[in-house]
């Protein structure tokens, strides 16, 4: 979700993918034939190996976690140095929707009560993907979060493919291996958006500040007044 689209998309984005969600949802509760193409697909992608098995450890809450904590923290920082109005809000709105994922998944995975592909021992509870919601939801609201404060248009683009790279990485991983369905995966895509949509609307909504943080206005002075100009040199 780059944060460069017009803020009108955003209903739009979210819409469709509220709309795809239920529709996959739908779907595995009646077994329909999304369900019987989905398998299908999952017979073709399944090959367990190393790689795979550390692609989908990206999921994983001690690894993508931190990443969020470590951007909330910036944020935080960046804000209240700035003199940021209501500065606390877009780290308030990240940490928000980091702790919905288990809130939402939990119930949609007891609800739903799908079993696991063949690769894993039986089981059900697998859909949507926990994992996949929280490397979206992590990966997305840092960059989400970090884009704010960022203005070289290179350093932003890269933040945006490190983070797709990230989810997709993960994603890969967990169908690959054959620790998830793909719809698995793509439902937990539709819900991540939306937690991440709003996580973007209170950035969005939220006044950088005006005031330069400290250590970006020392670095200012110590070259204005270190690096000697042409009138000022040895006469």
């Amino acid at each position: 979700m780059p944060d460069s689209a017009p803020p009108r998309t955003l209903p739009a984005l979210v819409g469709l993918a509220l709309l795809l969600f239920a529709l996959i949802t739908w779907q595995v509760l009646a077994d329909g034939p999304l369900v019987a193409v989905d398998e299908r697909l999952s017979r073709v992608l399944v090959d367990p190996d190393r790689f795979s098995e550390l692609l989908s450890d990206l999921g994983n809450v001690p690894v993508a976690v931190p990443v969020l904590v470590v951007a909330l923290a910036y944020t935080a920082w960046r804000g209240r140095a700035a003199g940021a109005d209501r500065w606390w809000l877009p780290p308030l709105a990240g940490a928000l929707a980091m702790m919905l994922v288990p809130a939402l998944v939990a119930p949609l995975k007891e609800w739903t009560d799908r079993p696991g592909t063949p690769a894993v021992p039986p089981a059900v509870g697998y859909y949507p993907s926990g994992h996949t919601a929280t490397a979206v939801v992590a990966y997305g609201a840092a960059t989400v979060l970090l884009l704010g404060r960022l203005r070289a248009p290179a350093v932003r683009r890269t933040l945006v493919v490190l983070c797709a790279l990230l989810v997709l990485g993960t994603s890969y991983g967990l169908v690959r291996r054959g620790y998830h369905w793909p719809l698995d995966v793509v439902a937990s895509w539709c819900l991540g958006a939306v937690l991440l949509s709003g996580v973007r609307l209170v950035v969005r909504r939220t006044p950088p500040g005006n005031r330069t943080p400290p250590d970006v206005s020392r670095s200012t002075r110590r070259s204005s007044s270190g690096t000697p100009s042409s009138s000022s040199g040895p006469s």
